[in-house]
């Protein structure tokens, strides 16, 4: 079933009204979790096209605020089960479907 042009503005107009930062779940200070949910936007908005790239800024970002063994997943439609050190993890969506999940090892 091919999708109208109207189709397509409605859906564009759904994400830009989704398109602001929902933390799904953390267990970080107020102040680190600020921080990191503000590199994440960044990130995202910077590198739209390039989750990797996205990635690779915030881990980079987070190393050297925080230290080091950040680890960062981006993209839409996964799971995850990670052992991580308490009080270092965010997991968010940001402009509808991507989803960033940020936690440290040690």
């Amino acid at each position: 079933m091919a999708e109208t042009g109207e189709g397509k503005k409605e859906e564009a107009d759904y994400k830009r009204l989704h398109s602001f930062p929902l933390i799904r779940h953390t267990d970080m200070a107020e102040e680190m979790r600020v921080e990191t949910m503000e590199l994440c936007v960044t990130a995202c908005e910077k590198f739209a096209t390039n989750n990797e790239s996205a990635a690779k800024m915030i881990k980079e970002s987070m190393d050297k605020k925080f230290g080091s063994s950040w680890h960062v997943v981006i993209g839409e439609g996964f799971g995850f089960e990670v052992t991580h050190e308490v009080k270092n993890l965010l997991y968010m969506f940001f402009g509808g479907s991507l989803a960033v999940c940020v936690w440290k090892c040690s």
